[in-house]
């Protein structure tokens, strides 16, 4: 049996990872849009399950996906502006209102998520537990009330969701003229060389076996 040329293509290709500075910028743009992609997966999903009847609607649900998306867009911004995206991306955006604003307190529910409250009533509020009125005044006991710390509304969910969106089709415009100057530099390498890499593995490293 022939195969077909799709086949017979795969079984001739040869990939080889490059490490070249245009590449990097390249893996970097791919991250971010990849990171993006899931915040607007999670938005999504969150929105979905923000529109069914608040009886029906889970909790736990609804905090994993705000907080897989506040994670993921904040991931999107590097440390330093060395890598990732930075604020003048977001402000290049073609989108109206107070958009600097709304990444800015994105990023503020994120840093929520990710340290320890340094005021410990903003977690949890304690209260003293006392004696009815009009019985002998006393302290009964005393109560705690863990409150959460991260907002999550469908108009924030479609805000986050939107703006991913807007900054995921400008990185991956900008991936794509990467990719040509990726391919000009790779061009200019020793061939034989390139021959001599290793394949470069299409498939996610497999899980350790559990101990």
């Amino acid at each position: 049996m022939s195969e077909t040329n799709g086949t017979s293509r795969q079984a001739l290709e040869l990939t080889v990872p490059l490490d070249i500075p245009s590449a990097r910028v390249l893996a970097d743009q791919a991250s971010v849009v990849a990171d993006l992609q899931l915040v607007m997966d999670c938005c999504k999903r969150l929105l979905a399950e923000l529109a069914g009847p608040e009886a029906e609607q889970d909790e736990v649900v609804a905090l994993a996906l705000w907080s897989a998306a506040l994670l993921a867009y904040g991931r999107c911004f590097g440390a330093g502006g060395s890598s990732g995206l930075t604020v003048e991306d977001v402000k290049s955006l073609p989108l109206e209102g107070a958009v600097m604003n709304f990444h800015e307190w994105v990023i503020g529910e994120r840093d929520k998520l990710t340290g320890h409250p340094a005021d410990p009533f903003d977690a949890a509020k304690i209260g003293a537990v006392l004696a009815p009125v009009g019985k002998r005044r006393r302290v009964e006991g005393i109560a705690v009330f863990a409150t959460s710390r991260v907002l999550i509304d469908a108009t924030g969910a479609r805000q986050l969701g939107g703006l991913a969106t807007e900054l995921a089709k400008q990185t991956a415009g900008k991936g794509q003229e990467q990719q040509d100057a990726v391919l000009a530099d790779t061009q200019q390498l020793d061939i034989a060389g390139l021959y001599a890499l290793p394949p470069l593995p299409t498939q996610p490293p497999a899980a350790p076996d559990a101990p």
